[in-house]
């Protein structure tokens, strides 16, 4: 029995014929209305149960395998004669037939996380810088007769170093983590972008 809830169909892929052929197919149609009904049935079940001969049965079954819509059970049982018999039931999942997505449309699909990521770099970035250049112009300009002995010590080629200084650049770990999440979860969610 397979555990997956949900099955993901490309147009280009060649489950999405077998979809619409089990779809436009009478006894398919039948077989899968005869199991939502009843748990499970074998293939002499269904040949009985709806009137239609068993190679019938046996042809559509083969179809509606290959498709998705039936699987075989686990467990079966054996005929009078020694005949392995299997049981028949419907998964239990919803079939999501959609368009190829080509490489570009899954980049794209992540651009709004990328472009929150630099906006949100650029603000921390921005924010870290003010509150660097304001911490250190209440330092070095306290007081008026400060602000000249101050200058004139760290020297014009001193100034620019002490407006530049970043003790811990928060904005670095910020984007490397927020870069570190989107790859992880694109990968992990590859086949859904």
């Amino acid at each position: 029995m397979v555990n997956e809830k949900f099955m993901l169909v490309s147009l280009d892929d060649e489950r999405a014929k077998s979809l619409a052929e089990v779809l436009g197919n009478k006894t398919c149609k039948k077989i899968i209305e005869h199991l939502a009904e009843n748990k499970d049935a074998s293939e002499k079940d269904l040949s009985v149960s709806l009137k239609i001969p068993l190679n019938t049965i046996e042809y559509n079954l083969k179809k509606l395998l290959k498709s998705g819509f039936v699987e075989k059970k686990k467990n079966f049982f054996w005929s009078k004669k020694g005949k392995k018999i299997l049981m028949y039931e419907l998964t239990n999942r919803s079939i999501v037939i959609s368009p190829k997505k080509s490489l570009g449309d899954k980049v794209k699909s992540i651009l709004p996380s990328l472009i929150l990521l630099f906006s949100g770099t650029f603000a921390i970035w921005a924010y870290q810088r003010i509150q660097i250049q304001t911490q250190r112009s209440a330092e070095y300009f306290a007081s008026p007769s400060e602000a000249t002995s101050n200058l004139m010590e760290a020297g014009m080629q001193n100034l620019d170093q002490v407006f530049n200084y970043s003790p811990d650049p928060i904005w670095l770990w910020f984007f490397s983590g927020g870069l570190i999440a989107i790859l992880i979860f694109s990968i992990v969610n590859w086949r859904k972008l």
